[in-house]
């Protein structure tokens, strides 16, 4: 059974960096796109995430399935945007083209079209991130990385199970849709989309309540070996930072004051090709 979003060990630059460099990575760069609207910021974050998309050497069928779920509900956030604050990027801008008349009162406006298209190039420079970040971090490593740094080894510990646990959830994901199927539910792509998504709500809660036994079972079986009695653990999978690392912590660090300094230098963190020179 094929699992999309899990770790895969490889020999790549991206694989052989510690836990806790690619955890500072991720969250320095989800933090750029977060306070950003720099177009050119955002640009060129989505070069370098193909870039390193590519070095990590992540299979599309490992996100393909994943990413086509969060596209669908990325055009929906789009409309959705469009229809409650037609007229956001206009106040944003402080100027309004209108370019044609849809109907009633909504225009199409060169500046509602730039907001959307940053708040689209926002959604592409954090999830392509996301995949390279579960795709190429071992669960266990991470937790020893964040416990070094002095994070309590009950949190990274639970981050490390909620890690792993995305293999297991996708594989009861696959059987309870299997014998929905078997039971003559229509899930596959055969079906019309409304009816596919319809139908894949059946799925939410017989696997509710499988990951809910899971998480009893694991309970169960941590609290009954003493887990937690200790302020201390030893870890198995310990990774040190390298040269690597840290060429990668200064790397990110340096883009991250860069990119602010850019984005805050006018007092506005949007970037505005409207105003007249």
């Amino acid at each position: 059974m094929s699992r999309m979003i899990s770790y895969e060990k490889k020999d790549t630059p991206i694989h052989k960096l510690s836990g806790f460099t690619k955890l500072v990575f991720f969250l320095l760069w989800c933090m750029t796109s977060a306070l950003t609207y720099d177009t050119r910021i955002l640009i060129l974050m989505l070069i370098f995430g193909a870039i390193i998309y590519y070095i990590s050497g992540t299979k599309w069928k490992q996100v393909s399935g994943v990413f086509a779920a969060i596209m669908f509900f990325m055009v929906i956030n789009l409309v959705c945007i469009f229809f409650f604050a037609p007229y956001q990027g206009c106040t944003i801008y402080s100027s309004r083209t209108e370019l044609f008349h849809l109907f009633g009162g909504y225009y199409m406006t060169k500046e509602q079209l730039f907001y959307e298209f940053n708040v689209l190039l926002k959604y592409f420079t954090v999830i392509p991130s996301a995949f390279i970040f579960l795709v190429t971090t071992d669960p266990s490593e991470l937790a020893a990385s964040m416990n070094s740094i002095g994070i309590p080894y009950t949190i990274a510990y639970a981050i490390e199970i909620a890690l792993r646990y995305i293999p297991d959830i996708q594989d009861e994901f696959h059987r309870i849709k299997n014998a929905q199927e078997a039971r003559g539910i229509e899930l596959s792509s055969k079906g019309k989309m409304i009816d596919r998504i319809k139908n894949t709500s059946v799925i939410i809660f017989p696997l509710l309540f499988s990951s809910m036994e899971r998480i009893d079972v694991v309970s169960n079986a941590m609290e009954l070996r003493g887990f937690g009695k200790n302020k201390k653990r030893s870890w198995y999978s310990k990774k040190p930072l390298k040269t690597g690392d840290y060429v990668a912590l200064a790397l990110i660090v340096l883009f991250f004051i860069v990119s602010m300094v850019i984005t805050f230098r006018n007092g506005d963190r949007f970037y505005n090709p409207f105003i007249e020179k």
